[in-house]
């Protein structure tokens, strides 16, 4: 018996996120642990859900806040790693006039692209029901080669492959190569989550249907979840596509983890049902990832602040009640 739910790989870095200004009129920024994959790994572990992490930091003072942060979520740690000689990636997290972000990094090097092969841990990935992983660790050889590693050994050990290409326009040599890359990664999955901007920036199509049709003519993708932001989310699996509305909140901050909750509760779904999904499961799913995302819109960071199930079923039931 397999005894942890998911493992991802990938990136863990310090979001600095803007916090209004000082005394002197400064700009005064709050460092919030980030990277996607463990934002996953935390609203799943919200549920109850065993959870693993494989990434790199670096020895430093924000190494070891995330290492403790990670921990304190109940992320098992026993493939984080430490570098002596490379600092922690940080990202600055800049919110534009409409809302939407921008995102500076200081990362080349940082200590998740230095992630080897050899540091992956296959057992842990063996003792894995879902592998999950993004396009952020496909950035740069070495880690681009543990990924590689790591997913083949997930198919090898059964493991369902999850992707979230989460493109990040900046870390990119090239926009050429992030579509090449991100195709490997298409080409890798079970359970795609994919955003509307991606999928057009990916297929070319601005229809979201002749999107998701040019993506499982391609790669085959069994499950497809496409997020639309304030447009709400919708789900293709074999013949079968559900809509679901979204629950716009009134006290909106960012929406920093929104969609790394949303991908959390559809593989919560997955592990619950496996690919077993009817019209009636896939709206309910949708439904409690759109809640949860949500509500993550109304808190600063993330990881630290995913919402409990009580706190997403009682969003749904309040919405249905009026």
């Amino acid at each position: 018996m397999k005894t942890i739910d998911v493992t991802a790989l990938g990136e863990l870095l310090i979001d600095f996120t803007d916090s209004g200004l000082s005394p002197q009129g400064n700009p005064l920024m709050e460092a919030n642990p980030g990277g996607a994959p463990c934002n996953v790994l935390a609203m799943l572990a919200k549920l109850g859900r065993k959870t693993a992490f494989i990434g790199k930091v670096g020895n430093d003072l924000f190494g070891r806040q995330l290492r403790q942060a990670v921990e304190a979520v109940g992320i098992d740690t026993r493939n984080l790693l430490m570098d002596d000689e490379v600092h922690t990636t940080l990202a600055f997290v800049h919110k534009k006039p409409d809302g939407d972000r921008d995102f500076s990094f200081y990362r080349d090097p940082g200590a998740d692209i230095m992630l080897r092969a050899e540091e992956v841990d296959e057992r842990l990935i063996a003792d894995s029901r879902i592998f999950h992983f993004g396009s952020l660790s496909l950035t740069h050889p070495a880690v681009r080669e543990a990924t590689h590693r790591a997913v083949a050994l997930a198919k090898e050990h059964g493991c369902l492959i999850s992707f979230d290409p989460n493109l990040r326009e900046p870390l990119w040599r090239t926009l050429d190569e992030a579509r090449e890359q991100i195709a490997w990664g298409f080409a890798q999955c079970d359970v795609l989550k994919i955003s509307d901007n991606e999928i057009r920036w990916f297929t070319e199509k601005e229809d979201f249907d002749e999107g998701v049709r040019a993506l499982r003519e391609t790669f085959g993708i069994p499950l497809i979840l496409l997020s639309k932001g304030p447009e709400g989310s919708s789900a293709y699996f074999g013949e079968t596509r559900v809509d679901a509305a979204p629950f716009l909140m009134p006290n909106t901050i960012e929406t920093t983890g929104a969609g790394d909750t949303f991908c959390a509760c559809v593989l919560n779904a997955v592990l619950e049902h496996a690919l077993a999904l009817d019209k009636e499961k896939l709206a309910a799913m949708l439904r409690f990832a759109n809640a949860a995302a949500a509500l993550v819109t109304t808190r600063k960071g993330a990881l630290r602040v995913m919402p409990t199930r009580e706190e997403v079923e009682e969003l749904i039931d309040s919405r249905q009640r009026e």
